[in-house]
């Protein structure tokens, strides 16, 4: 595996970056453990002051910060520096609440004495992250479990190792221990390496389901706890009552932010008979008014996508749905730039059994299905594999509701953008994975809540449970 920044805008290969030697690994693991130890005789008031200290560093290098993203993975420079002031924004809101969400919990028991739930450091943790949020993808696991004293090293996509390394070195110039977070660039056996290692605690993922099932394999063949997010065709469904100008605004925009490569970005459209053909005219309309260019010029509103390899595959996938008779109702033209562009598409017509039906298309490619009822759009966003997030548009938000509670996904928005934020649990169900990021749920998923319970004048003839045999008679 080889690590190297490739502009996609110019294709020009910016830096390179050697693997990680076992030396490097070794002490990364031994420094990683020791700070687990002290951290075990620390409360999580003490790293309080230290993560918004982080907070303010990356304000402070925001510009910098985000250049380096767009460099590396070709996201518009404000997407980037919004990414840059939402990893501020996590560190902020688990320095300042994960005292609070940690505190033991006192629990009901017909047992002798007084029961709690003490919350722990778990240990050591792997992190393996992807490309498309190169820096918000780490803080949203780094910030809950810098506070939960769990240290972490760092595996981050190949073609985003800028990203990582402006990470790090954020923390490193901080007040946090060096170990607090370690990034390596390491293939693919010693991620296997790492996983296995005795030291070695727990293992975070987001990514592919491929990449999600190869470390989840690995991760369970050694006993560790792990989570996962693994994308998702997510469906923005538009109820009979919806009104069509403002969902119109609002679909564009939710399949091209970030050049369609977002896993929570909505792929599947589906609309109510009635609204289908204004849908899909204000949806032409609206593809057909984005800028490519330059993503660090503020007037570009399409960035090319990530890389060459993305872009082909994008492209197969949109060939092969067609081929299989999909409808091309806009788009799927060349673009006359060296950057790796794909023009905003639209299909129709896509039935089961075609490809392009159950796949994930990460770039900018809008799906659209025509539905005559509310269960007719329920049943279509279910008929997937995956089950991430979700968009209902309804006049009425009781309705929308309604039918986003039937939706099977880990998170459904009604009238609303998908959104990222720190005290909103983030994750899915299905193939788009198991366990959750961000508020009080991210911050115990690798927490040891261990229970004690504690009598104060102990009766051993009478424990609850039957634990100590007592004479019949």
């Amino acid at each position: 595996m080889a690590y190297k920044t490739v502009n996609p805008y110019t294709n020009e290969v910016v830096k390179e970056y050697p693997n990680a030697t076992p030396t490097e690994i070794e002490e990364a693991l031994d420094s990683a453990q020791a700070l687990y130890k002290q951290w075990e005789l620390e409360g999580p008031e003490t790293r309080s002051v230290q993560l918004h200290e982080v907070a303010a560093l990356l304000r402070e290098n925001i510009d910098k910060l985000a250049k380096t993203i767009t460099q590396d993975m070709g996201k518009l420079l404000r997407e980037s520096q919004g990414e840059v002031e939402l990893c501020a924004m996590i560190a902020d809101y688990f320095a300042d609440h994960s005292a609070d969400l940690l505190q033991p919990k006192m629990i009901e028991t017909i047992a002798t004495g007084q029961a709690q739930i003490k919350k722990h450091p778990l240990g050591v943790l792997l992190m393996v992250e992807p490309w498309n949020f190169p820096m918000y993808q780490i803080m949203r696991v780094f910030a809950p479990n810098f506070m939960v004293g769990n240290p972490m090293i760092l595996k981050h996509a190949a073609i985003t190792p800028g990203s990582a390394a402006a990470f790090e070195k954020i923390i490193k110039d901080s007040s946090l221990p060096d170990a607090s977070l370690t990034n390596l660039f390491l293939n693919y056996d010693q991620v296997s390496d790492v996983v296995a290692d005795r030291r070695v605690q727990g293992v975070a993922l987001t990514g592919s389901e491929r990449g999600g099932r190869s470390v989840a394999r690995e991760a369970g063949a050694n006993l560790k706890k792990n989570t996962m997010e693994l994308g998702g065709t997510d469906a923005f469904i538009v109820l009979d009552d919806t009104d069509i100008d403002t969902v119109a605004d609002v679909a564009w925009r939710t399949r091209l932010y970030n050049a369609g490569q977002v896993c929570t970005s909505s792929k599947r459209f589906i609309v109510a008979d009635n609204l289908y053909d204004q849908f899909l005219d204000k949806l032409r309309d609206n593809f057909a008014k984005v800028i490519p260019g330059d993503p660090l010029d503020p007037k570009t509103s399409l960035a090319p996508m990530n890389s060459k390899k993305a872009k082909d595959k994008l492209q197969q996938q949109v060939n092969d749905a067609i081929t299989s008779g999909a409808k091309l109702f806009y788009g799927n033209e060349a673009i006359d730039l060296p950057g790796q562009f794909f023009q905003p598409t639209i299909l129709t017509d896509i039935k089961p059994g075609n490809p392009a039906y159950s796949q994930e298309m990460f770039g900018p490619v809008a799906q659209v299905y025509k539905v005559s009822s509310d269960q007719e759009a329920i049943d279509l966003a279910n008929d997937s594999d995956l089950g991430l997030g979700g968009i209902v548009f309804s006049g009425d938000p009781k309705r929308g509701e309604e039918v986003a509670s039937k939706i099977e996904t880990g998170m459904v928005f009604v009238n609303n953008f998908m959104v990222s934020l720190p005290d909103l649990p983030f994750g899915g169900v299905k193939n788009s994975g198991y366990g959750r990021e961000m508020y009080e749920l991210g911050l115990n998923a690798f927490v040891n809540e261990q229970l004690i319970v504690t009598a104060n004048h102990p009766d051993l003839s009478n424990l609850a449970g039957g634990l100590v045999a007592t004479d019949p008679e």
